[in-house]
């Protein structure tokens, strides 16, 4: 990974839903992360195209943890007029 280096967090799309789990996430510098988005206690519900956070694993930076959807443009009081 050219810009962030293990252990760090990216944010990247999702780009496809794997089995067991596991979510294909292509970064903003092309390149493509598996992100696992379930835990235990916690679920992130993801769906293809949905920004996400991911933090990188510090032994292998091609996988991670999702941990936690991206707020998205034109949703809260300010996009509504409030």
């Amino acid at each position: 990974m050219s810009g962030a280096g293990p252990g760090t967090t990216v944010r990247g799309r999702v780009t496809a839903v794997l089995p067991r789990g596991l979510f294909a996430v292509r970064t903003a510098e092309g390149e493509l992360v598996a992100g696992l988005g379930r835990e235990a206690a916690h679920v992130v519900r993801v769906k293809p195209g949905d920004v996400v956070d991911v933090r990188l694993s510090p032994r292998d930076p091609t996988r991670g943890r999702i941990v936690g959807l991206a707020p998205r443009q034109g949703s809260g009081p300010a996009a509504a007029g409030e």
